[in-house]
């Protein structure tokens, strides 16, 4: 799935999360919420769970929905299997169906640790902390050291306003994780709300000093700050936020503004209690956790449990949908990303995803339907959003309309000479010589030292069996800037086959196969090369592995051409 960095870096900082680190667990990956071990006992049940796991590796979901259920149906006495079902409901967002298999898998199994923990996060979700909070210590009795548990009783037990117990447990997790900034956070939180303001600054310096860009971290730091009456202290944070999120108008307010008066400061941090120490907040932060590290099972529980509490958490329903993307689950990763609505921070980066999901499965109509959308809701991003949409025409074979965006692209960056690169490479594939000659030149008018451009414009030049001798030039100072390229190398014998002077060719040529091994164009060159000498025997072996490694019709059925008439046939 393609990624466009900027919109997971948008999502996780300018949104607001807080830090995330690993929760020292089960081993990481792809089914490391499973619990270590466990296979079902009946045959039946261990064939539908197999299928069920070959199913989630294709991406097919739904096919491992009914294979779980088979399973648990093969063998209902399974609370393990219970479990995993329990979590597969809870992906297709049946929070009753969820909650009746996991009340199953803990009465099946008292000791069931994900059984456990998925009726502790699926009662915190639906509001019930009173019974969320006994399942959490029901897993510390069986699990004292269990590092989720210790975290999730602590953030609900202060939501709550049970400091000293949400201490306790905190204190044990940070104890045991001292590397933790998320495991901090929460302890300053505490402590903060106990009126400990000096352990509670403390506390945040650890979080900031393991996550230094961590905006909720340096807010509430720097209101304790300001509680603590150290204004000079708390104005350096505050520049320090805004280096990171230069659009927050709280941090700009209280940076700026040189109010002393903490009345205000007081009513942001009670907000910010509000919202930081719901379960579903906690469930965010950690599946952020999970899908860093690539436990994606794992990330779809977390996420699917904060977007229970909070169906409107657009936030979440971004990241459960980039999680199923990377499960290669396109049905669920459009279902999500089309349920964010246009005002929503989200929305565009979710039409970047949607494209990208779109174009991996080959619906190039939807992907550029999903960039135009993102295009009329975003004027600071156009240039990567046409980008994009020139990369989705090509992609489906549109080149005057790739070219077309791209040329949006030249309007916007004119003095980039990869965008006039990128767009001469588009003329190419559209086989319009002359403009590819035009924008190659453009490209190394902006920078001279743009050495794929050097090459592609002598290569070109090659190819049409015009200006060779400028040719060589161009692609011996390519040569120069990235020495021992075999597309390079390749071109310049290339140069050398038009001029006639075969043996330099082949000298060349047989150092580009050497370098590229397996590059059907440049073994086919050498192909050729070959012949001009006489050396039939070499040639027709070169011709032979050029067709192995072709996947064009079109030099298939030149190679195989070339082959016939060595042949003699």
């Amino acid at each position: 799935m393609r990624s466009l960095g900027w919109g997971i870096v948008f999502a996780l900082f300018l949104a607001g999360c807080a830090p995330v680190e690993p929760v020292p667990e089960a081993p990481s990956g792809r089914f490391a919420n499973e619990e270590k071990a466990v296979v079902p006992a009946d045959a039946g049940a261990m064939y539908r769970f197999l299928r069920a796991r070959l199913d989630l590796i294709g991406g097919d979901s739904q096919a491992a929905h009914r294979n779980i259920e088979a399973a648990s149906r093969h063998d209902p006495s399974s609370a393990f299997l219970r479990a995993r079902l329990a979590k597969s409901w809870l992906a297709l967002g049946e929070a009753e169906k969820a909650l009746a298999a996991a009340e199953a898998a803990v009465r099946l199994d008292g000791k069931n640790r994900d059984g456990h923990r998925l009726l502790a996060g699926l009662y915190g979700a639906a509001g019930k902390v009173s019974q969320a909070i006994p399942q959490y210590r029901k897993l510390l009795e069986l699990y004292p050291d269990d590092a989720q548990t210790l975290l999730y009783l602590g953030a609900l037990q202060l939501g709550q306003g049970e400091f000293g117990q949400a201490r306790e447990h905190l204190e044990r997790y940070v104890r045991r994780n001292p590397g933790s900034p998320l495991g901090h956070y929460y302890l300053g939180r505490v402590l903060a709300e106990a009126g400990e303001l000096a352990g509670a600054e403390e506390s945040y310096a650890a979080a900031l000093k393991l996550h230094p860009s961590s905006a909720p971290v340096l807010t509430e730091l720097a209101l304790v700050r300001e509680f603590r009456g150290r204004r000079s202290a708390a104005l350096e944070t505050y520049e320090r936020l805004l280096k990171i999120d230069p659009r927050n108008a709280w941090a700009v307010r209280r940076a700026r503004s040189g109010r002393r008066d903490l009345s205000e400061a007081r009513a942001e941090f009670d907000r910010l209690r509000s919202v930081e120490a719901t379960p579903g907040a906690v469930r965010m932060k950690v599946g952020l956790v999970h899908y860093e590290l690539g436990s994606l099972e794992k990330a779809v529980t977390e996420f699917s449990l904060a977007l229970m509490e909070r169906p409107d958490d657009h936030r979440a329903r971004f990241f459960l949908g980039l999680t199923y993307g990377r499960l290669e689950d396109g049905e669920r990763a459009v279902a999500h990303f089309s349920r964010i609505p246009p005002e929503s921070e989200f929305f565009v980066d979710s039409r970047v995803q949607l494209a990208s999901v779109h174009e991996r499965e080959g619906r190039f109509a939807d992907a550029v339907a999903a960039i135009r959308a993102a295009l009329d809701r975003d004027d600071r991003r156009r240039k990567e959003l046409f980008r994009f949409l020139a990369e989705v025409y090509r992609e489906a074979g549109d080149f005057p309309n790739a070219i077309e965006a791209m040329l949006k692209v030249v309007e916007l960056d004119p003095e980039s000479d990869r965008v006039h690169f990128a767009l001469g490479a588009l003329y190419d594939q559209s086989q319009d010589k002359d403009k590819t000659i035009e924008y190659m030149k453009k490209a190394i008018e902006l920078n001279p030292d743009n050495a794929a451009a050097l090459n592609y414009l002598g290569y070109t030049y090659a190819d049409l069996g015009v200006e060779l001798d400028r040719a060589e030039r161009l692609i011996i100072r390519a040569l120069e800037i990235v020495p021992n390229d075999g597309f390079y190398i390749d071109s310049l014998g290339w140069v050398y086959y038009r001029q006639g002077d075969y043996p330099k060719a082949i000298e060349q040529l047989e150092k580009a196969v050497h370098l590229v091994v397996d590059d059907p164009v440049i073994i086919e060159h050498l192909g050729d090369a070959y012949v001009k000498v006489g050396q039939a025997d070499k040639a027709l072996q070169s011709y032979r592995d050029a067709l192995k490694a072709a996947t064009e019709e079109e030099q298939l059925k030149r190679i195989r051409s070339k082959i016939r008439e060595l042949e003699g046939i």
